[in-house]
């Protein structure tokens, strides 16, 4: 039978813009399965593992900037959405997700696939409703389209985010043969919109913050995660030029050009012992920062904190949160070129000189060095297509990236790093490869690679996916830990030792793989790797877990040391 409230929500999700649909196969959802597939201008894929689904449908969402549809049974396959959902929540990434559930008189009563799904996802979701199980009556209908359209207005409403309906299904599931889907009943039905104003700043607000800036001599501007901006690059760069500032970046804030200070993980940043580096103000905006040793140096910094964001709740990081700036960072920074001050030279040469020693110092370290993860990587980073986008998955593999910087300007680099999580990279990079013709580059540990395997296990293609996976056999980043690294129980219990390659899962999902165990292996293999082709490729780099850790920590080492006697 045809639901007449099944029908609406898809007809009012096609006219609010939603044109991609991840389903999960179920036969509780199948009301809402068929009614998605068989609209015109929705395109459905359908993924048999939900937690992959989901992170498929984020990694959609990031790059369309706008929702995407999950459907998915009753029960625990709405528990596998969990770890994406709060990914989504985090990254601020819209989702409009669907459960179909028992209706509420069978909750508890011991019948198959059923859970308590209200408000599963708890506080990580913008909003949570449920669908009316029935439809006979005007009022229900109307009920049942005023929910999608708040959920959808609450999906696309800044900060961005995941909401959920739960859709209670009665049966049959299943429209007769002579049933058809109308959805043109809706051709008339207005959907919800929202106007969003432009944040406006009152002229005595402009003046008090001008004469505060006009006091503060060492100001570091510090973007978060975000996608690529180039209008807040431009202006970023004009303040630079004009005022001397001092931008600090890393990979995930896809902000970084030449005067950036990109290399600040290596100078072992301390307050006491790099005063000159200390900030009088710092700027920020965007989302988190990925380095923990310059969150623990701001910290312990006395200074003061300026946060730029139109709406929405703003988290304090760096403990020195004194003022929220509700406006878009673009429009802020515009009135920082004008009025800002000239930055302290000696505050600049500080931070410059350093990330100009490293730059220099880094590439002759690396060159020395055995074969490992740190100086593949740096091979494979200058070798990324001029444009494109690298997934960076979390644990080494966006730490690495971080020690190194990106120097393709045109890349958009994206990670996880909402909730930092390794369970769904291989998802999320896949979903990505569903928007776009460009290639999409996944830089992946093997713990992370072989946990989301099954975000291979489809039928649709992705042949613009390169995938290069760094096997050390187990969770190397414990051995960067000082606590776990100098236990007995380091390698059952935390690096979690495996013996797996890729190459049985390349030859099953007909991918194009090659083995690398050596720099002229891996230069050899890069010749031709980012080609087009007809199928995805995997490079998979055998390393030591021990050897990667002794590299790293041995320049690290270096860097400190010299550093220190300044």
């Amino acid at each position: 039978m045809i639901l007449p409230q099944i029908t609406h929500l898809v007809s009012i999700c096609a006219k609010s813009g939603i044109s991609q649909a991840i389903l999960s196969p179920g036969s509780r959802c199948a009301p809402l399965t068929l009614a998605f597939i068989r609209h015109p201008t929705i395109h459905c894929r359908t993924i048999s593992d939900e937690r992959s689904a989901a992170f498929m449908a984020l990694g959609m969402a990031q790059q369309l900037n706008r929702p995407v549809v999950l459907v998915c049974t009753s029960g625990s396959a709405a528990l596998n959405y969990g770890p994406a959902i709060a990914e989504a929540f985090y990254q601020q990434v819209p989702l409009l997700v669907l459960t179909a559930d028992r209706p509420a008189e069978w909750i508890d009563q011991w019948d198959g696939q059923t859970i308590r799904q209200q408000n599963v996802y708890g506080p990580h979701v913008k909003g949570s409703f449920s669908f009316p199980d029935d439809a006979s009556l005007p009022d229900k209908l109307w009920h049942a389209k005023r929910i999608v359209k708040e959920a959808l207005v609450l999906a696309k409403t800044f900060p961005y985010g995941p909401v959920h309906i739960n859709v209670p299904l009665r049966e049959p599931f299943y429209p007769l043969p002579q049933e058809t889907y109308h959805f043109d009943i809706t051709a008339m039905e207005p959907v919800l919109e929202v106007e969003a104003g432009s944040k406006h700043i009152r002229e005595e607000v402009w003046q008090k913050l001008k004469n505060q800036l006009s006091g503060f001599r060492k100001i570091l501007l510090l973007p978060g995660q975000q996608p690529p901006h180039p209008k807040i690059k431009r202006l970023l760069s004009a303040i630079i030029q004009k005022q001397g500032g001092v931008l600090v970046t890393d990979v995930t804030s896809n902000m970084a050009q030449p005067q950036a200070i990109i290399h600040h993980d290596f100078f072992g940043l301390n307050p006491e012992r790099h005063q000159d580096m200390v900030p009088d103000l710092l700027i920020s905006f965007g989302k988190s920062i990925l380095s923990k040793s310059l969150k623990q140096f701001l910290r312990n910094c006395p200074l003061s904190h300026w946060h730029i964001l139109p709406e929405g709740p703003v988290p304090d990081p760096f403990q020195h949160l004194n003022q929220i700036i509700r406006l878009q960072p673009d429009t802020f920074l515009e009135f920082l070129l004008q009025e800002g001050p000239v930055i302290d030279p000696s505050f600049k040469q500080s931070w410059e000189s350093k990330n100009e020693y490293v730059k220099e110092q880094l590439p002759e370290l690396l060159q020395e060095a055995s074969f490992g993860e740190l100086k593949a990587l740096s091979g494979l980073l200058s070798s990324l297509p001029a444009t494109g986008k690298v997934h960076l998955a979390n644990s080494m593999a966006v730490r690495n990236a971080n020690f190194l910087g990106i120097s393709q300007e045109k890349v958009e680099v994206i990670s996880n790093r909402g909730t930092s999580g390794i369970d769904g990279s291989n998802s999320t990079a896949v979903g990505c490869t569903f928007t776009t013709k460009e290639p999409v580059t996944l830089i992946t540990g093997d713990l992370a690679f072989f946990y989301d395997r099954n975000a291979f296990w489809h039928q649709y293609n992705m042949a613009n996916l390169r995938i290069i996976l760094f096997n050390n056999h187990g969770g190397g980043i414990f051995r960067m830990i000082e606590g776990p690294a100098n236990l007995p129980e380091l390698e059952e219990y935390f690096e979690t030792q495996q013996r797996l390659n890729a190459s049985s899962l390349a030859a099953e999902m007909d991918f194009e793989y090659n083995l690398v165990k050596s720099m002229p292996e891996l230069k050899k293999v890069l010749t031709n790797f980012f080609h087009d082709s007809i199928k995805p490729k995997i490079i998979e780099i055998e390393s030591s877990s021990e050897t990667n850790t002794r590299i790293l920590k041995a320049i690290q080492q270096k860097f400190n040391a010299t550093f220190a006697k300044e």
